[in-house]
């Protein structure tokens, strides 16, 4: 009998031994947070928008699809499928869980219920050229850029969400289109909303601008400093970061007085880079969406989320 006894417990020690370990490996593998994250095979994704919590959208470019994931534990799904001649760039949620999304080459915007995915309404911009890039939206409009036009086109947000008809502002002041290259791409507003920052991909410049005039000002960097393909920005009270593309890298600007001047602080990378386009933040934590521009069989390709933390201090 004791030796039946021994060899129970014996058994319930290794058990014990075999459970506690696969609970230890199960709790790894499900560590929070994951530095990747896998977007659908295929996806091509070219926006990224932290929303409420932990969860974030992405767009692709190639399709109009919008997948919705969360950053804590890596997984997702997507929220509108993806249709023909509808692509999708920049991406923003506003209050009343209205999803602003950029359509690209189409001259088009959509907004779209984050909670449903259902269509709330498409606006048309502009006929060819046009390129909507990307969009901010402050407390009472969204501004969406054209990278083929200088122009910003403007959606007005009344009381509950209520959306307006589109407006064109004509830009101004120091900003100078370049022909048949892609120019602003990436903005941003001030907390206010009475200044939006702006990046030009063709000469990698920066600009404040004044969306009730439309009157630009270069922001001029120490240095002579430039973001050459800046493409996606993000402002966080005075510290901008801006995603270059081709560079593989995010420059991190500190912001002088009335954002006139800026100073580049450092460039973040990552080897898991692959031709960042845009970027939005969680805490300490920066999240950069892979577009893979010019990659071999893009319908075929891998597709991430990267995880970059900030700099000391921003």
């Amino acid at each position: 009998m004791v030796r039946i006894v021994s060899l129970v417990s014996a058994l319930i020690a290794v058990c014990a031994v075999l459970v506690g370990g696969s609970l230890a490996a199960s709790t790894k593998k499900a560590k929070p947070f994951p530095p990747v994250i896998q977007l659908p095979t295929g996806f091509q994704p070219e926006g990224i928008e932290v929303g409420k919590g932990t969860t974030f959208y992405a767009g692709s470019v190639a399709t109009g699809a919008i997948y919705r994931g969360n950053l804590r534990t890596g997984t997702g799904a997507v929220l509108v499928p993806g249709g023909s001649g509808r692509p999708a760039t920049g991406i923003e949620l506003a209050g009343h869980n209205q999803l602003f999304v950029a359509g690209a080459g189409s001259g088009n915007a959509y907004v779209y219920d984050a909670r449903t995915g259902a269509l709330i309404r498409t606006y048309n911009f502009a006929s060819a050229p046009t390129f909507i890039n990307d969009v901010v939206v402050t407390k009472n409009a969204a501004y969406f850029t054209d990278s083929m036009k200088a122009v910003l086109y403007k959606v007005p947000i009344g009381p509950g969400g209520a959306l307006g008809d589109a407006q064109t502002i004509n830009l101004s002041g120091d900003y100078v289109h370049v022909a048949g290259q892609f120019n602003l791409n990436g903005i941003d507003a001030t907390p206010n909303g009475k200044t939006l920052v702006a990046v030009q991909t063709v000469g990698g410049k920066l600009y404040r601008i004044d969306p009730a005039t439309g009157v630009a000002k270069l922001i001029t960097l120490a240095g002579g400093e430039s973001v050459p393909n800046g493409d996606g920005i993000l402002l966080k009270g005075k510290t901008l970061y801006v995603v270059q593309n081709q560079n593989n890298q995010v420059a991190v600007i500190a912001l002088g007085k009335d954002y006139a001047s800026g100073r580049v602080l450092t460039r973040l990378s990552d080897s898991d880079l692959a031709v960042p386009t845009t970027i939005d933040d969680f805490g300490n934590r920066l999240y950069a969406v892979n577009a893979r521009f010019g990659a071999p069989s893009p319908g075929t390709q891998s597709y991430e989320v990267v995880q970059l933390r900030k700099a000391k201090g921003h």
